[in-house]
């Protein structure tokens, strides 16, 4: 009896982003829309109307704007997701060997130094100087999904080479939120928080998982976060990493459960509408064994990956993406062309000069099939960086007047680099099945 394999866990994330890029631009629509609309007031007391969870006139109690529960709260789980693909790429992915991950380390480098240097030069004055992040970050879901409009004409070594420094890119921009982007910070908090991912960092050790374990001390993680000054978020990221990734049964006995209770059906007769009792204790044991072998930090990925794309992305995108334009959000046109070059230019010169120099000096090779042209194309879908870069936005002029315009900003360097990067891709990848078909057979 034969057993059909799985999909590669790259090609499943991949096919997971792309299908959620789609409801992500819907939602962004609809915010902008709202925003711009003779509603546009509902719009912006709905997300500033203020939520409180504790007990109040003590310290445990927390009380924000709603946007603020998506952004600091909802998000989490988000990058807990992030933390969790992290993870396995280097346990079993594209990041397991440095011959695998120099070359898009190197783009990621590259896409992460240049944008911020290019932001740097243009801008010449304190105000506004902290958005200096924005540019760096790559939208993983949006960039799949813009290559995924060019069909199957896409190698797939192009597509793995676009998430694989996406997700390097995702490491730089967790690592720049924890020191620039982070408040005060109160030690004592943070000293707590980080007891329990140690006594957590055991437990996966000892190769031991509990959910509603996980659960609590994700909350408390989270609560001591805020507390301490950290963002958030990075609780969700340092959770993941601390997730056991070991199986509880090997895939020896795994098939020799599965054969055992599929018997079953066959020595069994079957019944028109329900199961017997027999075939009915061997679904559940099949179930109990699927679960079994699949390590925790796969099950936690592949529970999260629709929660993640279909509903907590398109909120966020909901929550943030609603920019009423008026006159006084165009003034600080300088900031809007900053950030928007930063984005494209920044990214395009720092992902192609950097593969390249890795290339050139032997340090990285060419994914499979792809030519630097085409890194030159998915260089363009690295400046759309909408959900992580509206993300620092946020962070930088959450009390600032600026927020408006540097997301003005950030729209007008997404909608210009994914034009850009599709166009060129698809020029690209058209020439090269005319070459395939009139080469000699």
């Amino acid at each position: 009896m034969d057993l059909k394999i799985a999909k590669n866990p790259v090609e499943t994330f991949i096919n997971s982003s792309t299908s959620g890029s789609y409801i992500l631009i819907l939602f962004t629509v609809i915010a902008l829309v709202w925003a711009n609309s003779p509603w546009q007031e509902s719009y912006h007391t709905f997300w500033s109307e203020t939520f409180a969870i504790g007990f109040s006139n003590t310290d445990f109690i927390i009380e924000k704007p709603l946007y603020l529960w998506v952004n600091d709260g909802l998000m989490t789980i988000f990058f807990f997701y992030v933390g969790l693909e992290i993870k396995r790429e280097i346990l079993d992915g594209e990041l397991t060997t440095m011959r695998k991950a120099s070359m898009p380390i190197f783009a990621a480098l590259g896409g992460i130094v240049v944008p911020i240097a290019i932001f740097l030069l243009l801008h010449d004055q304190d105000r506004g100087a902290s958005g200096w992040g924005i540019p760096m970050a790559t939208d993983i879901a949006f960039s799949l999904g813009i290559l995924n409009l060019l069909g199957k004409r896409v190698p797939l070594g192009l597509k793995i080479f676009l998430t694989t420094f996406a997700i390097i890119d995702d490491i730089g921009a967790i690592l720049v939120i924890a020191t620039f982007y982070s408040h005060e910070m109160h030690l004592s908090y943070l000293f707590i928080a980080l007891g329990i991912l140690t006594f957590l960092a055991f437990l996966a050790y000892k190769k031991f998982h509990s959910k509603y374990l996980l659960l609590i001390c994700g909350i408390a993680v989270w609560i001591l976060f805020l507390k301490s000054g950290i963002h958030p978020t990075i609780a969700g990221v340092l959770l993941a990493l601390v997730i056991p990734s070991a199986r509880n049964m090997n895939l020896d006995n795994f098939f020799k459960e599965i054969r055992s209770s599929l018997n079953v059906f066959e020595k069994t007769k079957a019944r028109k509408f329900v199961l017997s009792n027999k075939q009915q204790d061997a679904v559940d044991r099949i179930n109990l064994i699927t679960d079994r072998v699949q390590t925790p930090m796969q099950q936690l990925e592949n529970g999260l990956s629709g929660w993640v794309a279909i509903v907590i992305m398109p909120v966020f995108a909901l929550a943030n993406a609603g920019i009423t334009i008026n006159l006084d959000s165009l003034n600080e046109t300088q900031l809007i062309s900053q950030i928007a070059i930063a984005m494209v230019a920044g990214k395009v010169i720092g992902i192609s000069l950097f593969s390249y120099l890795a290339y050139k000096l032997k340090i990285a090779v060419l994914p499979t099939g792809i030519n630097f042209k085409q890194i030159i194309g998915v260089s363009f879908l690295g400046g759309v960086g909408f959900t992580m870069s509206l993300f620092i936005a946020e962070l930088a002029f959450r009390s600032d007047d600026l927020l408006t315009t540097s997301k003005i900003g950030i729209l007008l360097g997404t909608v210009v680099a994914g034009i850009a990067g599709y166009f060129i891709l698809r020029i690209q990848l058209k020439k090269k099945e005319e070459e395939k078909a009139s080469a000699p057979h």
